[in-house]
């Protein structure tokens, strides 16, 4: 009978073996348990649909981000939020700008608005044929400061600029500010607005539109002045046109332009109520040719009748209680007019 040798099995302690599967439990468990708090911590704060406006300055770090969020209540966890950042490789992608953010938006919601730069903007709009110190108050009412608004208006800022190449050097800022709609985040200024609309004004102003006022016998201010009178007297087009052949026709027949418009202007200026009788330099019945001034912004309507009046012979017009214009060659053709049309407007 033969005999061998035979290496005995190793056998693990019983407790060992305990404790390794305690383990092993508790890790898979802590994992499942922190992937089940960061999964909960990725859903919306609640369901309000009530949105925050959350500004992300130039610089911010994803951390600042998140911890932001987090105080403004819009999510969970800021730790959850920049592990999720990182599970979607968009570390360092988040976008500077205004935002607007519910609570019942989630991280990956609140993520893909940030990454994809949807930010929110508001319109400031500057009405065709407001004067100046209505887009001043305009631009008030909108939240800006009065200090910046008044700098913003201050023409001093924007010496050089193409659109006031022919603006006299004493003169302000009315009449150059086209009238448009231009957008708002928390960041912009009054001046940049007001830049962007000398851009606008001077887009419109070509060198062939220059060309037809010169044909016209007019610089480019005095077009402008004259376009705010039309602006102001007027709405369409037709009108408009045939409008500004009575006002050129007046000019070179030393004719007074006799414009209800200008003489309330200079009323308004002085404080006082829109007149005709006030006697100011705006007022056209009592001063010969254009108003210093413009008296309103302008629209590319009432530049273009200007550059291209009507060819037609007027020399007279009034606005018809029906809203209609009507126009005259004589005075006796133009008090037949105000007598049938403008009974009660004429009146006032």
């Amino acid at each position: 009978m033969k005999y061998t040798s035979r290496t005995p099995k190793r056998r693990w302690p019983r407790r060992i073996l305990i404790v390794a599967v305690v383990g092993l439990i508790v890790i898979v468990g802590g994992t499942v348990g922190l992937r089940y708090v960061y999964d909960a911590n990725l859903k919306p704060v609640s369901s309000s649909t009530k949105a925050q406006e959350v500004v992300i300055r130039q610089g911010a770090t994803d951390d600042e981000i998140g911890k932001l969020l987090q105080q403004k209540g819009l999510i969970r966890s800021a730790w959850a939020f920049r592990l999720y950042i990182s599970s979607k490789e968009a570390r360092g992608e988040l976008q500077a700008g205004t935002y607007e953010i519910a609570s019942n938006q989630s991280v990956a919601e609140i993520v893909s608005l940030l990454t994809h730069g949807r930010i929110v903007t508001n319109l400031v709009t500057i009405l065709p044929g407001q004067r100046l110190d209505q887009v001043r108050k305009r631009f008030i009412q909108d939240g800006f400061s009065e200090a910046a608004v008044d700098e913003a208006l201050d023409p001093s800022n924007y010496v050089g600029n193409a659109a006031l190449v022919d603006k006299p050097a004493a003169a302000n800022l009315e009449g150059y500010l086209y009238p448009d709609s231009y957008q708002r985040t928390s960041d912009t200024s009054p001046k940049e607005i007001v830049t962007e609309a000398l851009v606008q004004m001077d887009k419109r102003l070509t060198p062939d539109l220059r060309a037809a006022f010169a044909r016209q016998g007019l610089s480019a201010y005095q077009a402008i002045v004259l376009a705010s009178v039309v602006e102001k007297e007027v709405s369409s087009q037709p009108d408009r046109d045939q409008v500004a052949q009575v006002f050129l026709k007046r000019l070179r027949t030393n004719t007074r332009l006799q414009s209800d418009v200008t003489a309330f202007y200079g009323a308004i200026l002085a404080g006082k109520a829109p007149s005709v009788d006030y006697n100011s330099v705006y007022n056209t019945y009592m001063h010969d040719g254009l108003p210093p001034t413009p008296i309103s912004n302008v629209s590319i309507s009432s530049l273009h009748a200007v550059a291209y009046p009507a060819n037609t012979d007027w020399l007279y017009f009034v606005a018809g209680d029906d809203g209609t214009t009507h126009f005259a060659k004589t005075v006796a053709e133009h008090n037949a007019n105000v007598a049938q049309y403008c009974k009660k407007l004429c009146s006032q």
